[in-house]
Parts: C-alpha cells; sequence; structure tokens
C-alpha cells in the first residue's frame, strides 16, 4: 500500500474521478483527509504512483492518466538548480506575454507544461518531453525564445524523418 499528500483542489478531482481511477489503473484507492492511499499489484502501483505525482503538481486527472501509456513520461524541473537570477524574471520569459510562450512551447513540443512557483512540469511522450526539458533549460539559462522554438521545431522535423523511415521499412 502506498500513500500520496494532494493538496484541496487534488483532493476534489481523484474524489471526482475516483471509480474512473480505479478502472483505468486497477486499483483500489482510499482517500483520508489529504491523504490517498493506494493498493494493487506492484506495477499497477507503481504507474498509479506516477499519475498520482502528476496530479499533485497540479496537472488535472484526464492530463495525468496519460501517464498510463508505455512511451508516457513526466519531468519536473527545478528553476533555481539551473540560475541564480530573479525566479520572477525566469518565470515572466517561461509564461510570456498572456501566456505565449508557454502555450507555443506546449504546441510545438507536443508536450502539457504546467509552471507553477520554482518548478516546470512536462508531460508528454518520452522523446518530447527530454526534447522539451533541453529547451526550457535553455531558456530558464538566459536563451532566446526564438532559439527555443527553432530548437523543438528541428527536433519535430528529425522525429517525422524518423517516423517516415520507420513506415517506408
Amino acid at each position: 500500500m502506498e500513500s500520496f499528500y494532494l493538496s484541496s483542489k487534488g483532493i476534489r478531482e481523484t474524489a471526482k474521478s475516483k471509480e474512473n481511477l480505479e478502472r483505468k489503473l486497477s486499483i483500489k484507492i482510499k482517500i483520508e483527509n489529504n491523504h490517498v492511499f493506494i493498493e494493487g499489484k506492484p506495477m499497477a502501483e507503481y504507474e498509479t504512483s506516477l499519475v498520482f505525482n502528476a496530479i499533485k503538481f497540479g496537472f488535472s486527472v484526464s492530463k495525468a492518466l496519460l501517464l498510463k501509456g508505455e512511451d508516457m513520461a513526466f519531468r519536473i524541473i527545478h528553476i533555481r538548480k539551473h540560475t541564480k537570477r530573479k525566479l520572477k524574471d525566469i518565470k515572466a520569459r517561461l509564461i510570456g506575454t498572456k501566456g505565449k510562450t508557454r502555450r507555443v512551447m506546449s504546441d510545438i513540443s507536443n508536450c502539457e507544461i504546467l509552471i507553477r512557483e520554482s518548478d516546470v512540469g512536462i508531460l508528454g511522450s518520452f522523446k518530447d518531453v527530454e526534447n522539451a526539458e533541453t529547451a526550457i533549460i535553455s531558456l530558464i539559462k538566459g536563451s532566446k525564445q526564438a532559439n527555443m522554438y527553432r530548437y523543438l521545431e528541428k527536433m519535430n522535423r528529425r522525429k517525422k524523418e524518423e517516423d517516415g523511415m520507420m513506415n517506408i521499412k
């Protein structure tokens, strides 16, 4: 049995989706105060822990359930680990005017990106998350947004070329 501490928002979402989570993850969920207890087979508990870590970070239950897929990944980037600059300035660079930078980054990288106090959460396919992580870290370290977009677009072209090569074989 494993347990997770969730915020009140996370608990509300989990309680609403409890039956759906139990069915899709093949586990039993018990909620007490702000703690969620899960019980099931070891592999199901592991998958559930990945899902609940994403929920704990702030992703919705439906987005967190994407982690059940085989090639899906969730990463947290700690902004402070990559720069000494003011957190407010770095978050402004990551979010952009009216959220445009985060939205474009999310669209180009094919990942869900969530920015919290001093962390950035990325959820998507393993390769896409890897590329988005590299791009976000370069932006945190001071690269221009245009360079980060160019990098992500280049990685998308490579991915499409590789997929095209796979289909030919």
